[in-house]
């Protein structure tokens, strides 16, 4: 057998492989065949011969004269380069997998991008800056929970409790502001109660009712209280800041202190009506009775005679 023919042997080795694989790799054998036909023609003639379908691919008479020149090789070697034609195939898939379709496009025209020595280098994703969204591979699945728009931190204030909301209580104003309510509402929302109470028949009313008006004496009556103090202190502050600017040192009421100008004050105003003698008998007999609690008992006379 000469150097560039093949042997009957190796023909029906090549035949008989063909037909064990003919259902797996037939597509595969038809391009490489179609591909070595091509060489030796121009695409002239590679156009010419498909548009008037004389191009009729021979796959036995192609295999036979292609592998006449390789009578050392066996069908091993052959089946072994097919394998690794397809692992070549496999392994630039997978290093085309993260990139995009305008990179690959771009690699591929220049030649540049070799797919048995270039390394995969993973591309860094980052942020143009940090309200833009992240930069992401269309590649990885998103998950479920996220967050598709960044929104900043809602911050919940309260005004009860904020500085710039609360400012600084002025008592002679609250006291302006609000005098109206304890002077002119309270009263006549009394008279209202108790023309209700005598004309209503429903107890559930009347007891509501006197329960209202009973809170309302208790809040005029604390802020009649509270009133005469802010006054007082009131009168002591204005005292105290003449003496400061003469040099002296300030000084500062106590709460007996106010209990006792209020008393003062509360006789004035009693003795400039002329009712301070029944006040002070009222509050006598209020003090006799107190000072009764703790008196002793008479011992009874069952206890005497023993």
């Amino acid at each position: 057998m000469g150097k560039g023919t093949m042997g009957r042997g190796t023909k029906k080795s090549i035949n008989h492989s063909m037909r064990e694989h003919d259902e797996l790799d037939k597509e595969f054998f038809e391009k490489k065949i179609e591909k070595l036909e091509n060489e030796d023609m121009s695409i002239e003639e590679i156009l010419n011969a498909r548009a008037d379908s004389s191009h009729i691919i021979d796959t036995s008479s192609v295999i036979s004269n292609k592998y006449e020149d390789m009578s050392r090789t066996t069908v091993e070697e052959i089946l072994r380069s097919l394998a690794d034609d397809a692992h070549r195939r496999k392994k630039e898939k997978l290093e085309y997998k993260d990139m995009t379709i305008e990179e690959i496009l771009r690699a591929r025209a220049d030649g540049s991008h070799n797919t048995d020595t270039a390394k995969v280098i993973p591309k860094k994703f980052h942020r143009a800056n940090k309200n833009s969204p992240m930069e992401m591979s269309s590649k990885v699945r998103v998950s479920t929970f996220r967050e598709v728009i960044q929104v900043p931190k809602k911050l919940v204030r309260d005004p009860r409790f904020d500085s710039l909301s609360r400012g600084t209580f002025d008592p002679d104003g609250f006291k302006k502001r609000y005098s109206f309510v304890f002077d002119e509402e309270y009263p006549k929302e009394k008279e209202r109660l108790k023309m209700l109470i005598k004309k209503s028949k429903d107890p559930n009313v009347i007891e509501e009712s006197q329960k209202q008006i009973s809170s309302m004496d208790k809040q005029i009556k604390s802020w009649s209280r509270k009133s005469v103090e802010s006054e007082i202190l009131s009168e002591h502050i204005k005292k105290e800041r003449e003496a400061a600017k003469k040099g002296k040192q300030p000084y500062y009421l106590k709460k007996s202190e106010i209990r006792e100008r209020k008393l003062i004050k509360k006789y004035n105003e009693l003795k400039a009506v002329g009712k301070l003698d029944s006040y002070i008998e009222k509050r006598q007999k209020r003090n006799a009775s107190k000072d009764h609690r703790y008196m002793p008992y008479r011992r009874s006379d069952k206890n005497t005679q023993e």
